[in-house]
C-alpha cells in the first residue's frame, strides 16, 4: 500500500492511495471522508468545521461547545437544562 503524508489543504497526487490526517495522524483511503478529533470534517484534499458557531442568542444565555457531539449548546445562564434559541450562526 502506497501512503503519502500530505497536508490536507492541497489536492492529493494522482498516484496516492491514502492520506494522513494532520491532527490525528490516522490514514484514510483517497475518496473517503472522516471527522477528526478537532471536529473537522475531512477528505484527502481539505477539512472544514463540522459545526456552526452561534453568534446571536438571548443575553441571558451562554454558548458552550460539546466536543463529543461537535456542536455548541446554547442554554440559560446557570440552567443547562433550559435551551435558548439561536438567531444567527456562522460556519459549517
Amino acid at each position: 500500500m502506497e501512503k503519502h503524508n500530505t497536508s490536507l489543504t492541497r489536492f492529493p497526487p494522482a498516484d496516492m492511495t491514502h492520506c494522513q490526517d494532520d491532527v490525528d495522524k490516522t490514514w484514510h483511503p483517497v475518496g473517503s471522508s472522516w471527522r477528526n478529533s478537532d471536529c473537522m470534517d475531512c477528505d484527502c484534499s481539505s477539512c472544514c468545521s463540522a459545526y456552526h458557531t452561534p453568534k446571536s442568542f438571548p443575553e441571558d444565555c451562554v454558548s458552550v461547545f460539546d466536543s463529543k457531539e461537535c456542536q455548541y449548546i446554547v442554554h440559560k445562564r446557570g440552567d443547562p437544562n433550559t435551551l435558548c434559541p439561536i438567531y444567527a450562526a456562522v460556519g459549517k
